[in-house]
């Protein structure tokens, strides 16, 4: 497996300039969250931008993700907002249109996969509606993903409509189980929600896995924590990813951690090297 770092947990300097400096403390990939200032996908000069992140990340030799969490690109009040299951079709059609430009992106970078999510239900609606939200704008995004040969992992996420990894198990039989539509796991969110055994309740999908998060927790609690400082199992979590074959990429997801996120790169290389 491949120890990698997301921008989202960099703070203080532009993302770009961290990339060299993350390969000099061991990491060999890099979880690309599109943002304002991070190859904002709506920006003017993006393929300019691209090209510059191509050339810094090849001089790295760092491979990539595309992650599409930002706070508020797309809604300056309003985190996340829209999501996939938000009430207005105009405003699920902004979300998908994002989707479809980090693909974009992806495929211009060549990074291993975009990683997505549901979103929170913020009306009234009975689960059959909302379900048929996330069913018709998610099959429009991995349309798009197959055209451009980009892989779409999908993120349960605490609180979203879909959360765990049986939630994820039912969107996957609604969408006819499409060979796209991967897995994104986050470690933090599985110790979150309970997902215990986690190393047996992860075998079933490790063939799905195109993208980790990396990041400790306590249950019922959903808080990033430095890894080693929650109760997170990650021996067994990482010795099943490798014994069902999983090669990619442990991206830590620390965004907690942006004030001294030199220190923690440094110290969470050295806690992920026995996995590498």
């Amino acid at each position: 497996m491949v120890p990698g770092y997301g921008t989202n947990s960099i703070g203080d300097i532009p993302a770009l300039a961290a990339v060299p400096m993350l390969r000099e403390f061991g990491y060999r990939s890099l979880a690309i969250t599109l943002d304002h200032g991070c190859l904002d996908p709506f920006a003017d000069d993006l393929a300019a931008e691209i090209e510059r992140w191509r050339g810094v990340l090849r001089a790295a030799g760092m491979a990539c993700v595309v992650e599409t969490g930002a706070r508020h690109l797309l809604d300056p009040t309003v985190k996340h907002e829209p999501t996939l299951v938000s009430a207005d079709p105009a405003a699920r059609a902004r979300r998908v249109d994002f989707l479809h430009r980090a693909i974009d992106v992806a495929a211009a970078l060549g990074a291993g996969c975009v990683s997505g999510w549901a979103g929170v239900v913020r009306d009234a609606a009975p689960g059959a509606v909302v379900w048929q939200r996330l069913i018709a704008a998610l099959g429009g995004v991995l349309d798009h993903a197959a055209r451009r040969g980009v892989a779409f992992a999908f993120e349960p996420e605490p609180g979203m409509f879909v959360d765990t990894l049986d939630r994820y198990g039912e969107l996957l039989d609604r969408l006819g189980r499409p060979a796209g539509l991967r897995l994104c796991l986050d470690t933090g969110h599985l110790e979150c929600l309970g997902e215990w055994p986690t190393a047996e309740r992860l075998a079933p999908w490790v063939g799905r896995v195109a993208t980790v998060h990396v990041d400790d927790s306590l249950p019922c609690i959903h808080e990033h924590l430095p890894l080693g400082s929650g109760t997170v199992d990650f021996t067994a979590l990482f010795g099943c990813l490798a014994a069902g074959g999983y090669g990619g990429g442990l991206h830590v997801e620390l965004p907690r951690q942006r004030h001294r996120w030199v220190e923690e790169a440094r110290r969470t290389a050295a806690f992920l090297a026995p996995w590498s």
